[in-house]
């Protein structure tokens, strides 16, 4: 059930999020933000179904080094406004360079999938990134950068909080970029018989400039839209194809699993699989490095599976750009990108807090494949811990990398430390991007007598779930396959000091419960002591998999106030269940509010509760949407959409 250590090449799939580096701090020497968009208030326009904010920022002159550029993107919701309901494709893009009266560029550096935020509270927010390096040659002195927000919701009562932020490490590029241009830009109807996608998808040819070691292609793409028969372009799984000088390259499928989107739970059906995306993901390019001849002459050709569609509506929206670079300026040069475990970054969340096994990113930044670095690592002011990684890890890409051991950090906030060493048995030739650290929070330490506590739902046979200790060994487990429907399972441990993980996986990424899979009815997931008081408690909406880790040992963590909500179901023709359980006796409001609207139309007290189902039955209001909020001492602690129906 441990995940081993591994190195993957770009474009594997496994890295599409992988370099959301928010919250992490380099040891660059020089770093600045150029912060464009500062929590702005972005809603939609029904009339025309987009809209645009712009503003002006001020990058270094092109005069000066750039290493590196991240764009960061902050979602929160707005303070006079609820986060917005639907999942809209947002395009963030270079308007135009120079100046008021500079050159239109529009390029787009940033594709924005917006959540299901209608259940999100007040104090909700989330952070994504995207390394833009690549736009390295516009992103230079005043560049206006757009943020293009699509949708017809209704736009007075709900929006997004926005902050558009550029991190630039200045230095030495490992890369020298000589120019960028445009292969496609638009969005394509995919699945008329009478226009084919390949004519507008022409093979675009290219001349390699003479300083040209390579060309990087920088492609993304999303589909949307819903037709007949296979529901292209946003819920249909199709492959696209890229050829390069007459050949094929790359085969991938333009196709993303969402039942483990960091994101979560979300209102609306984000756990669906989409064509290539997910609500509430910023979107990560395919890259592809590609060889050239200096001078030479060269094409490049996407191409997608033929598909015919009944009532052609989908489209394939792709950009794709081509950077041509010189030669590496080192030849053994490698960059730690980001850290995974440990850290508090939100696009890990699910890996985290973390208890054993840390994992990193790593990238080649030289002209020679990487075969072997040696990587000290280790939380801060303690021994650190050595590991060889061998493999192999040509120019550009980037490997994930698990590194062996626990992370023993001590209670509340403490910070990781990860340094690459000697790429190919060299000194590396440009270690200011060598050592990076990372702020994470301990795990919780537990007394070894432990309760799973398991109330499987309508559809057992999609669940497991797992208790490893930190060298990967078993020591609990139900397996897929062995759980009865609707059953309380409480399986008793004694664990000697020690760090685990507690793994509980969906199959078929619906979790223990989905609004939307009526049929699969609702369960439920705790870790108990052996007193039987909550340890922790798991959103049953998690999607395909839940990830806990935690140490044995002493001083035991004091049990706290720990409470856990349960709605269900959330779209109903009259009643709905609440179920509330919570370690000690607390004041209890339930409230049920119109959306839209916020008018109160029923309110329970509950003084002194500790644990009760109630029933609600909602047929004598007019059919639509409503609320439930839960108030705990006050305090609003749980809200959850529901739908009355006909």
């Amino acid at each position: 059930m441990m995940k081993n250590t591994c190195y993957r090449k770009i474009p594997a799939a496994c890295l599409v999020a992988i370099l959301a580096l928010l919250s992490i701090t380099t040891y660059a020497s020089d770093t600045l933000h150029v912060v464009t968009h500062n929590r702005i208030t972005v809603v939609t326009n029904p009339s025309t179904g987009t809209n645009t904010y712009t503003a002006w920022g001020k990058f270094p002159s092109a005069k000066e080094e750039i290493r590196s550029i991240k764009l960061n993107v902050r979602f929160a919701c707005p303070d006079s406004m609820r986060c917005a309901d639907w999942d809209y494709k947002d395009r963030i893009t270079i308007r135009r360079t120079g100046g008021v009266k500079g050159a239109s560029q529009d390029y787009e550096i940033g594709r924005m999938l917006t959540p299901y935020g209608g259940a999100f509270g007040k104090d909700w927010q989330f952070n994504w990134a995207v390394d833009v390096t690549d736009f390295s040659m516009l992103l230079r002195d005043s560049v206006e950068i757009e943020y293009n927000h699509t949708g017809y919701e209704p736009n007075k009562d709900r929006g997004w909080s926005i902050t558009l932020d550029f991190e630039i490490v200045k230095g030495k590029p490992a890369w020298e970029p000589i120019s960028i241009q445009k292969i496609y830009d638009g969005s394509f109807r995919y699945g008329d018989s009478t226009n084919s996608i390949e004519n507008a998808l022409k093979p675009v040819a290219f001349t390699a400039s003479k300083q040209a070691d390579f060309a990087r292609l920088r492609v993304v793409q999303t589909g949307h839209g819903m037709d007949e028969p296979d529901g292209c372009g946003e819920f249909c799984n199709k492959y696209r194809e890229l050829w390069y000088d007459g050949k094929l390259i790359d085969t991938r499928a333009i196709w993303k699993q969402c039942g483990d989107n960091p994101l979560y739970p979300q209102a609306g059906t984000w756990i669906y699989d989409r064509a290539n995306w997910c609500p509430g993901n910023l979107m990560q390019p395919d890259i592809y490095n590609l060889p050239v001849q200096a001078g030479g002459q060269h094409s490049i050709n996407l191409n997608m599976q033929p598909y015919v569609s009944a009532n052609p509506s989908a489209d394939e929206v792709i950009t794709a750009y081509l950077i041509q670079y010189k030669k590496a300026a080192a030849k053994n040069d490698v960059a730690l990108e980001a850290v995974i475990r440990p850290s508090v970054v939100d696009v890990y969340q699910r890996q985290n807090p973390a208890a054993m096994q840390p994992e990193i990113v790593i990238k080649n930044m030289g002209s020679a494949p990487v075969r072997s670095i040696n990587i000290r690592y280790g939380v801060s002011k303690a021994a650190k811990s050595k590991y060889n990684w061998k493999g192999t890890l040509a120019p550009g890409a980037s490997a994930v990398i698990s590194l062996p051991g626990v992370i023993n950090g001590k209670a509340g906030m403490n910070t990781f430390e990860a340094e690459l060493l000697q790429p190919n048995g060299k000194r590396d030739q440009y270690p200011a991007d060598n050592k990076m650290s990372s702020r994470f929070e301990a795990v919780p330490k537990h007394g070894g007598g432990i309760i799973v506590y398991l109330m499987t739902n309508n559809q057992p046979g999609q669940n497991s779930y797992a208790v490893v200790n930190s060298a990967g060994k078993v020591l609990q487990e139900r397996a897929l396959g062995s759980l009865k429907a609707n059953t309380v399972y409480r399986d008793t441990l004694q664990l000697p000091d020690g760090n685990y993980q507690f793994i509980l996986l969906d199959s078929a990424g619906n979790g223990l419960e989905f609004w939307a899979n009526p049929r699969g009815g609702r369960g439920k997931a705790r870790l108990l002591n052996s007193e039987g008081a909550m340890l922790k408690d798991f959103e049953s909406d998690f999607g395909s998999s839940v990830y806990y880790d935690f140490e044995v040992g002493q001083p035991v963590a004091p049990v706290t106030a720990q409470t856990s909500f349960g709605l269900y179901p959330t779209r109903t023709n009259d009643k709905t269940t609440f179920d509330y359980y919570a370690n000690f006796p607390e004041d209890v409001v339930v409230q049920i509010i119109t959306d839209p609207g916020d008018t109160l139309v029923e309110e329970h007290h509950y003084p002194q509760l500790k644990e009760g189902v109630f029933t609600y039955d909602l047929s004598r209001f007019p059919k639509g949407r409503f609320y439930l909020k839960v108030l705990v001492n006050g305090e609003e602690k749980f809200k959850k959409r529901i739908r009355l129906k006909e």
